[in-house]
């Protein structure tokens, strides 16, 4: 967490300034901030693959072996699945709740009558965060 908080302003910080700098080179800035990011890519990229290739059992030493065959193993694809269900549901149900809650707002202005039926569809755009909820609990309960 704390690297989130010291990195956050660091990362404002160079995005201003890349902004900065495109607006006053054009496109030479443009291409120089693309050769970055692929470079940044490229180490990111070899970062991972040394990551899922390299040999964890090799670091362990034999006598504590045995410790490391015993101890629990946490099932951390399913706390990875229970966020991507969070965060994409909630993200689907902002999408859904922005296009109904404008078109009922609409709706409501011209004829007051429509509250009800226009409430009855945004919450139902807001269930969709509902269920990636429900997903993410059942699989944080099988982890």
């Amino acid at each position: 967490m704390m690297v989130w908080i010291v990195g956050l302003p660091v990362i404002a910080a160079a995005f201003a300034g890349a902004h900065s700098l495109v607006r006053r080179r054009g496109r030479a800035a443009l291409r120089a901030l693309l050769v970055v990011d692929g470079a940044l890519l490229a180490g990111a990229l070899v970062v991972l693959l040394l990551v899922f290739t390299g040999h964890a059992a090799a670091a362990i030493p034999p006598e504590s072996a045995q410790a490391a065959v015993s101890a629990p193993v946490s099932n951390g694809a399913a706390l990875i699945g229970a966020a991507i269900s969070v965060a994409g549901s909630s993200i689907g149900a902002a999408i859904a709740v922005a296009y109904t809650g404008a078109a009922a707002l609409a709706a409501i202005s011209e004829r007051p009558e429509l509250f009800g039926r226009a409430m009855v569809v945004v919450g139902l755009a807001e269930g969709i965060a509902i269920y990636g909820l429900v997903v993410a609990v059942i699989l944080i309960g099988k982890a």
